[in-house]
């Protein structure tokens, strides 16, 4: 593959110091100007995000390495397959923008434990706050730092503890500093980079193959297909269908680090074309990232590991002077997950169990204080858990990501779905989905990735398959739970928030109707190949 660093000329480096420098700037800028409240600042960016900040904000803590790493790999290893992670996702995007987002805002709440305690009381906040901090944890900070570590290591060839300790220190000091509000200026700047050195890497490798029209006849044509066959052994439809919609409403809908630009929003309208924005930018994935990986076969046929797909083209298609580019987009990829991750840790932790039941009088220096230490220890155990995912064996990484998030999200999906479509949700079948649901899902995932893996077991349906058999089986436990309840204790209407409730403004709907006729027209092109 070659040592990118060896590559590296005078240019590469003033490229890198350029970048960190303009990056500070624009944290220290968002961090320490005009602040009107400190632990608003740190927390929902004093409510000013407009609709382009929430869409890179969300689209930069959504990518993480894990995009550059993953998809590449999986478009060098079956095609476009893998799109409908990203595509398939405006219709859970909708749901956020349409269903969820009015009720989050109109009842002005800081995170999601705090939304479901209003509805079932102390006991749901504070099973979902922890619930919420180990999916924080595990989903984004640990996986996203795994994949950055793991490109790390492959341009320096340097141990998979040195280079993630290294990255989350630098992720992990905008956020210390800054909070959201530092994060989403610094995602925006960092996304438009992300999206120009990607599409540079792109051409130049269509420039290499001889064009679209050649790529698509050097490579099998069911590459080009986003639904596949109930045959396929990889991703058939049936497991993508029924399975990633579990995932993606915990993701987009119910999940602190992508909720959190949104809650961060001027108003309602501003957050619905946020949410709106990034399902336009999830349309870049098939040219920016996958489309990566699948020149990489054809031109490099025959790696070992595909997930080497990305730094392969790195380090074969960009000239000198071009190589920090692609340690800049590492380190902007980076920041945006983890500083996004963090930012999401250091909220929930800091309001729904320190605030809520450790110091209710807390001032705002206090919180700040304890914000910032949460911080810290959520870098500190994240790099523990990297070293625990990266022993894991038989699975790629895009599979390592997917799967993960598939067990953590069953009780999620099941909760706020049912509470927010579902009146007669009582308290007793929250709790219980949430903390014995909770142990079912993530005991199961623990067995299916490290006891008994399926590259040993072949007894185990797909993964996706897996986690719908556990959301339904959560979902009608719960809905039995509530039935059989005899002293139930459902949601009141809080009519203060009901009054709050806004409708969509028109232009919302136009974005909304306008992405939803491109999105079917790509899923019409993109099959019968």
């Amino acid at each position: 593959m070659g040592n990118i660093v060896e590559r590296l000329t005078s240019l590469d480096y003033l490229i890198v110091v350029v970048y960190l420098i303009v990056l500070i700037i624009i944290g220290y800028r968002a961090s320490f100007s005009k602040k009107k409240s400190e632990d608003e600042t740190l927390f929902l960016a004093n409510k000013s995000l407009n609709w382009s900040s929430i869409g890179f904000n969300m689209w930069g803590t959504n990518v993480g390495p894990s995009m550059l790493l993953a998809f590449a790999s999986i478009g060098y290893s079956t095609g476009i397959v893998a799109v409908n992670f990203d595509w398939y996702a405006f219709i859970f995007l909708f749901l956020l923008a349409i269903v969820f987002a009015p009720k989050y805002l109109a009842a002005k709440v800081s995170t999601m434990p705090e939304f479901m305690g209003n509805r079932y009381g102390d006991s749901t906040q504070n099973i979902l706050a922890w619930y919420a901090l180990v999916k924080i944890l595990i989903s984004w900070l640990s996986l996203g730092l795994f994949a950055g570590g793991f490109l790390v290591r492959q341009i320096l060839g340097i141990p998979m503890w040195q280079s993630v300790t290294v990255l989350v220190a630098f992720a992990g000091l905008f956020t210390f500093f800054g909070g959201l509000k530092a994060i989403a200026k610094v995602n925006v700047f960092q996304m438009i980079l992300l999206i120009a050195v990607s599409l540079s890497l792109m051409l130049l490798g269509l420039n290499k193959v001889g064009g679209i029209l050649a790529l698509y006849a050097k490579t099998p044509h069911r590459f080009w297909n986003l639904i596949q066959p109930a045959s396929d052994p990889k991703y058939p439809w049936y497991a993508i269908l029924l399975g990633y919609p579990v995932a993606a409403v915990a993701f987009f809908c119910t999940d602190q680090s992508m909720v959190q630009s949104v809650l961060g929003a001027k108003n309602l309208k501003q957050g619905q074309l946020g949410v709106s924005f990034i399902g336009w930018l999830k349309i870049l994935s098939l040219p920016l990232f996958i489309g990566t990986g699948i020149i990489c076969y054809v031109l490099f046929p025959n790696l070992k590991d595909p997930n080497e797909a990305y730094m392969t083209m790195v380090t074969n298609l960009f000239p000198p002077g071009m190589n920090g580019l692609v340690i800049v987009v590492l380190i902007a990829v980076l920041v945006g997950t983890i500083g996004s991750s963090l930012n999401s840790l250091s909220t929930v932790f800091t309001m729904d169990i320190y605030v809520k039941k450790i110091n209710p009088e807390a001032s705002n220096k206090q919180i700040i204080r304890i914000g910032r230490w949460t911080v810290v220890a959520g870098c500190i155990i994240a790099v523990i858990v990297v070293l625990a995912i990266d022993s894991i064996k038989g699975l790629n990484l895009f599979d390592v990501f997917q799967s993960v998030l598939g067990f953590i999200a069953p009780p999620l999906s099941v909760v706020f779905l049912l509470t927010v479509f579902w009146k007669r949700t009582t308290r007793k079948a929250v709790n219980f989905t949430l903390s014995i649901g909770s142990i079912m899902s993530l005991g199961t995932g623990v067995t299916y990735l490290w006891i008994l893996p399926p590259s040993e077991y072949t007894f185990w349906p797909h993964y996706l398959l897996l986690s719908f058999f556990i959301f339904a089986g959560l979902l009608i436990i719960a809905i039995l739970i509530s039935l059989m309840d005899r002293s139930p204790s459902i949601y009141t209407i809080n009519e203060e928030h009901q009054s709050n409730i806004e409708k969509p403004h028109k232009a919302v709907w136009i974005s909304w109707i306008a992405l939803a006729v491109v999105m079917v027209a790509l899923y019409i092109f993109f099959n019968g190949h």
